[in-house]
């Protein structure tokens, strides 16, 4: 099995939508509360993989939130993005048998003299883990250190991970299809997940060259991260994924 089937087979469908918990809310009850809800809505309109993240909860949040999640048995694959802290992402995914996590750097946001560290670290973590993970390269919001090319940097990306994330600059931005046609360029065989701004409008043309999505703030009534998941807006947009597959 190669790379490409090996991260691929964690889904039960081509061109897997991975959909976002953000853990938004004011109160400890409020915030579990509201994942549990989102996460109902993922299931009942069909998401492919849920990528639980502490983008507005706190460490100990997204624990609890894991562990109701894990708690549900479910057969579509869980993973698991800790914000600023990618060692405690890994001990998330051993902790709770998670399928995948993702970190939003893996290669260039470090200085040159620290890129051996970093590859240290993956190398390590990777060996102790079963959970594939999904690395961004020139990622939203990550500061480029790198003296590299975004090509060079690729290929030394497809050492440090199992699939690799593309984005442009913010949260909710489309990525362009310039930027995805030159990861797609460096990347023939590798997995391509486009991983912010996918909506209704680009899906079929992005998904044509990725192999899969992971999507947050497009799902919400707001169509931006601070507002809450719709029913509507999933089961909308996956349909229209179902019949583009």
């Amino acid at each position: 099995m190669n790379k490409k089937e090996d991260f691929l087979s964690l889904f039960n469908v081509q061109k897997p939508i991975i959909g976002v918990i953000h853990l938004k809310g004011e109160t400890e009850e409020e915030i579990q509360e509201r994942a549990k809800k989102e996460i109902q809505i993922y299931i009942d309109n069909g998401i492919d993989g849920i990528l639980m993240e502490n983008y507005y909860g706190n460490y100990y949040q997204l624990e609890e939130a894991i562990r109701y999640i894990k708690s549900l048995n479910l057969s579509i694959p869980i993973g698991v993005n800790v914000l600023n802290l990618d060692a405690l992402g890994y001990h998330l995914a051993n902790k709770y048998d998670l399928q995948f996590l993702q970190i939003d750097s893996v290669v260039g946001h470090v200085k040159p003299r620290d890129e051996s560290s970093l590859q240290e670290f993956l190398d390590l973590n990777r060996i102790k883990s079963k959970a594939k993970l999904i690395g961004g390269v020139r990622f939203k919001y990550q500061p480029v250190l790198s003296e590299k090319t975004v090509e060079e940097d690729l290929k030394i990306a497809t050492s440090r991970c199992d699939a690799i994330a593309v984005t442009e600059n913010a949260t909710g931005q489309e990525t362009s299809m310039k930027k995805i046609e030159l990861f797609r360029k460096e990347l023939p065989d590798f997995p391509l997940i486009v991983a912010a701004g996918v909506t209704e409008s680009n899906v079929k043309e992005q998904l044509a060259i990725c192999d899969g999505a992971i999507v947050g703030s497009y799902f919400k009534d707001t169509r931006k991260d601070t507002g809450d998941i719709c029913a509507k807006y999933v089961a909308e947009f996956m349909n229209k994924v179902k019949k583009e597959r």
